[in-house]
């Protein structure tokens, strides 16, 4: 992937890097490697969810923003990246080194095109829809998270789009879905996951098979004894959300696993029915099993949710 900053640019000098690339300089001095990569948390109606990427935005503190550009445009399925799955969006890439106060992914998006796309089954049928980012030409998918670039070191930090938060039907305003950016970002240094087996046919008798459509799902939050909520922006939001799959067809053997989580403390809940999830409307989410799970650095902590005993 050939982006505007290049090895061989850099070696000219850090003013002409910056004024090919339109951007500012840094107070820190020297230089340092940054990688980013996304991850993604599911939606469960869509097959795929399809985002064309054009770049980077990052700013440093107290100076001009800076763009890094790909040669040509990156096309990934953000539905394809789950259970700790990440695609790369800069791989060791030459900053100046210092203070960073935001990055912005530069996406192209249309309402009347098709270079990002939702794709889900209509009557039988696989289906394109135009995803669209609501002021994206302005300010794209905005993540407003400070982060740091040591001299003469490396940062590597992954950004999770929860598309069960992002993902909004707008009702009719057009034929097509917004994408908006419900993202979070983490450093690979200091992230852990939760990952366990679920007793489907226990817990949800009547949706066990198949699992689409009502998505039996785990909800994450963070800190201990929270009280678990759909996505409405009131009450408790989750950190990230997990779909339950089969291991294999047929095995009866269902799974989850949240990955890309900071060390701390969160409560973790089982849904039947996470598809009906909207995150534009409230709906009455009946969530199974809430319990406490601490998170540890480069760790995956095992949390089962089984069947309820008989009565």
């Amino acid at each position: 992937m050939r982006t505007c900053f290049s090895l061989s640019v850099l070696a000219l000098g850090v003013a002409t890097l910056l004024a090919a690339c339109g951007g500012g300089g840094s107070s820190a001095g020297g230089t340092g490697q940054l990688s980013l990569q996304v991850t993604d948390a599911p939606v469960d109606e869509a097959t795929s969810v399809v985002v064309q990427f054009t770049g980077v935005e990052l700013k440093p503190a107290g100076a001009n923003a800076i763009n890094i550009d790909y040669a040509t445009p990156r096309t990934i399925d953000l539905l394809a990246l789950q259970d700790g799955d990440a695609e790369s969006l800069l791989n060791g890439q030459t900053v100046l080194a210092g203070r960073y106060e935001w990055v912005r992914l530069k996406v192209v998006t249309s309402q009347s095109t098709l270079d990002s796309y939702l794709e889900k089954t209509v009557s039988g049928v696989p289906t394109k829809f135009p995803l669209y980012v609501p002021s994206g030409s302005q300010t794209g998918l905005k993540l407003v998270r400070g982060f740091t670039v040591p001299v003469n070191g490396s940062a590597s930090f992954t950004i999770d789009f929860d598309l069960r938060k992002s993902v909004v039907d707008p009702s009719g305003a057009f034929s097509g879905y917004y994408l908006k950016p419900a993202l979070r970002l983490v450093d690979n240094a200091q992230v852990g996951g939760i990952t366990g087996t679920v007793a489907l046919s226990g817990l949800c008798p009547a949706s066990a098979l198949p699992l689409v459509p009502n998505g039996p799902s785990v909800y994450v939050f963070a800190g201990a004894g929270v009280t678990p909520d759909d996505i409405d922006a009131t009450g408790a939001e989750p950190v990230t959300t997990a779909s339950v799959k089969e291991t294999s067809v047929g095995s009866g053997v269902y799974t989850y696993k949240a990955a890309f989580l900071s060390p701390g403390d969160y409560t973790v809940a089982f849904t039947c029915v996470g598809a009906t999830d909207q995150p534009e409307s409230s709906e009455a989410l009946n969530f199974q099993g809430a319990r406490n799970v601490t998170v540890s650095a480069n760790l995956n902590n095992q949390q089962d949710f089984t069947a309820p005993p008989p009565p």
